[in-house]
């Protein structure tokens, strides 16, 4: 009777998804790779309360042999960029920017009268919008010194 030489595999989890893995240790390079995240997302270690999740750095390495099974997750690093509105630079920390959030940031005030006419262009955007116009209702991607244009004009 042969006794097979078959390695243990160790459980976890990255974002809600069960993984398994072949040795004790991993490390956050190998949680990115496993767990198909984003080099421009954070990945945390779940600890229980009252104690705060772990960051959990590239080079970082987790022990998986400790009780239970870890539990990983991921997110999004908020970055702020600076947009250019009406030739001024302003901060953003948001993903995508709103037709109404624009006028406001360009210093006009935003009223909901049918005499009231806005335009929006924009230039220099990411790969989803490059460049075009906005209309009520509608939000654009933002990229780092991207430009918008915004006019107000009362038909009275």
């Amino acid at each position: 009777m042969s006794i097979e030489n078959e390695k243990k595999t160790l459980p976890l989890v990255i974002n809600s998804k069960e993984f398994e893995w072949p040795e004790q240790y991993i490390t956050g390079r190998e949680i990115r790779k496993l767990g198909d995240i984003s080099t421009d997302d954070e990945i945390f270690l779940q600890i229980k309360e009252p104690w705060s999740d772990e960051l959990v750095l590239d080079n970082s390495r987790v022990d998986l042999a400790r009780p239970g099974i870890e539990h990983f997750f991921s997110r999004e690093v908020p970055k702020e960029v600076v947009i250019i509105v009406n030739g001024r630079e302003k901060k953003w920390d948001k993903k995508e920017i709103s037709f109404r959030e624009v006028i406001e940031l360009a210093g006009i005030p935003y009223e909901e009268k049918p005499t009231m006419v806005y335009t929006v262009g924009y230039e220099d955007g990411p790969r989803q919008n490059p460049e075009g116009s906005m209309v009520k209702g509608t939000s654009v991607y933002v990229k780092n010194k991207m430009i918008f244009h915004a006019t107000a004009t009362d038909k009275s």
